[in-house]
């Protein structure tokens, strides 16, 4: 029989790896399959902007329809299409509450309820303006007197705040629990003055 000559391996040519990316072909790897790259991992824009949509809707909840705007403006900058959607929606729909004419309040229920978003706005005046009609229809109302001296604490005057305050401990001692608790108080609550008000013992 003829012997048959074997053939020599046909050594690969330079440059096919590189030539397989250039066509879209995906490199093998040496177990035969196809190397795939692992997922990317979320750029700091994305998770900023997540973390912005996310404020806007709890602000949003709160009444708090200034700052949830700017946290959704922020939101609707970012590199998610989807967020960036939802962000704008939520600003038109804060525009609206902002731009719209509330009813005047008339009883003092009313004009607390009505001072009481004016504070979570930090539109303090006329808040305080609400209020003291508010007291003068009601003098002996504590929630009333707890109000307008959270506004005036917001509003920089610390006396103010703390005659209002005591009045309303005084009306309804549970009212020193709820200040001592009250985010809004921070600023002046470590003065001495506040500090024997609401820790007397």
């Amino acid at each position: 029989m003829p012997v048959h000559k074997t053939k020599k391996p046909v050594k690969a040519k330079t440059g096919t790896q590189t030539s397989a990316r250039k066509n879209g072909k995906q490199p093998i790897a040496k177990n035969g399959r196809s190397a795939k790259p692992g997922p990317p991992s979320p750029s700091a824009e994305a998770k900023a902007q997540y973390t912005a949509f996310e404020r806007g809707i709890a602000l949003l909840h709160k009444r708090s329809f200034r700052d949830a705007k700017e946290m959704f403006e922020k939101a609707r900058r970012g590199p998610s299409a989807e967020i960036a959607v939802n962000a704008t929606t939520h600003v038109r729909m804060c525009e609206r509450r902002l731009a719209a004419p509330a009813p005047e309040p008339k009883s003092a229920e009313e004009r607390y309820n009505y001072a009481i978003a004016l504070i979570n706005l930090r539109n303090l005046e006329p808040a305080r303006r609400h209020l003291a009609t508010a007291l003068e229809m009601e003098p002996r109302a504590d929630h009333l007197h707890y109000a307008m001296g959270v506004c005036l604490a917001l509003s920089g005057d610390p006396h103010g705040a703390y005659d209002s305050l005591r009045r309303a401990i005084e009306l309804q001692p549970r009212n020193r629990m709820v200040a001592r608790q009250d985010s809004d108080l921070e600023g002046i609550s470590h003065q001495p003055l506040f500090n024997r008000l609401l820790y007397p013992e």
